[in-house]
């Protein structure tokens, strides 16, 4: 099985996300149901379902077994992922998701136009929060209902206990480290971060829960969980190149990392090995949304300048190729699933998008 063939398990996916928030909509209170019927828009409005088709990879490459029985759990990842989005959104006071409003800017903009009592701000943020808080028993739910023997439900969901709680610390951390002077910020700081935050739920736990729906013990899965991890790291560190504008034009994004004073490798790097000028230089830019578009570039050319740039490449290159090198020594990992675990981390790591 490669890549290609899971990808055409993302209508099947979404089938299954409607069929829950129909589910729940049945059973909801009238007034409720406007917001449920918000999620869903925002939960089916984009996204690549990378994590879902993970899950689906690791019980595939677990078992070699046809992944459909486990597409609910698949689609247990993608309200997990809506509820860490809406959330992120609030923290990072975010407009713009999967081409359309952020869910707590939504929420204010129809307060506002309903002239409602209160804050319209204070109303998106509430409610915003809690819709989002609301996706947590859909991903629960939604992994209970996978037709998978119970020890392997609950070993799932045991899984799923620590990805929430390990995602959680990583953010703790983020916020924390956007307060601190970049100088205070090292490479260890961002790297657990990216570990804790983006690998858990982005690759590590979404192929675990697969192999453990799968039937495969805890105890087998330790190459899969370290490949995971390296390969989420790269994932990231990928990410904050894209998101500091660099390969802009591949990747339609822009240099938003900067100006939201996200404290990356290329930031913590750059910092450490440039003068107070440029560090001047830095400042100007960092966590500043009205940045001028000329600093914000000379930012970015203090990050090649530096070398940062080139460096996260080359972190990126070296945790690829350790996970590749465990992988093919890994005597864990079925050999007919070893190919489709190497193409899903070139999709991780190679990404333009």
């Amino acid at each position: 099985m490669e890549f290609s063939d899971l990808a055409k398990y993302r209508r099947p996916i979404e089938k299954e996300i409607a069929r829950q928030y129909a589910a729940q909509r049945r059973r909801a209170t009238p007034t409720v149901r406007p917001y449920l019927d918000m999620l869903e828009e925002f939960t089916l409005r984009g996204g690549k379902r990378f994590r879902a088709i993970c899950l689906l990879a690791g019980y595939h490459i677990a078992t070699g077994r046809d992944p459909m029985a486990v597409v609910p759990a698949a689609a247990a990842m993608e309200h997990f992922q809506s509820w860490m989005l809406i959330h992120d959104d609030i923290i990072d006071h975010g407009e713009e998701r999967r081409g359309g409003p952020t869910v707590h800017r939504r929420l204010a903009r129809e307060h506002a136009e309903a002239k409602a009592e209160g804050s319209a701000e204070d109303y998106g943020m509430g409610i915003g929060i809690t819709a989002g808080d609301l996706e947590e028993p859909f991903t629960v739910d939604a992994l209970l209902s996978t037709p998978a023997p119970a020890a392997a439900r609950l070993a799932a969901l045991s899984e799923y206990v620590e990805m929430t709680r390990r995602t959680a610390y990583g953010q703790l951390l983020d916020v924390r480290n956007g307060t601190l002077d970049p100088s205070r910020v090292t490479e260890k700081d961002v790297l657990l971060v990216h570990e804790l935050k983006s690998a858990v739920y982005t690759v590590v736990s979404p192929l675990r829960i697969g192999a453990l729906l799968g039937g495969i013990p805890a105890r087998r899965l330790e190459d899969l969980t370290a490949i995971g991890t390296d390969l989420g790291i790269a994932f990231q560190l990928r990410d904050d190149v894209l998101g500091a504008g660099f390969d802009a034009e591949a990747s339609r994004k822009s240099s938003n990392d900067i100006v939201e004073g996200k404290r990356t490798l290329l930031i913590v790097r750059a910092w450490s090995a440039t003068d107070e000028a440029g560090r001047d230089r830095l400042r100007r830019v960092l966590g500043n949304p009205h940045a001028a578009a000329e600093d914000v570039e000379r930012a970015r050319e203090l990050i090649r300048s530096t070398g940062s740039l080139e460096y996260s490449e080359q972190r990126i290159a070296r945790l690829a190729q350790r996970a590749y090198a465990r992988l093919a020594l890994s005597r864990t990992i079925r050999p007919a699933g070893k190919p489709l675990l190497r193409e899903i981390g070139d999709r991780l790591v190679l990404r333009s998008t």
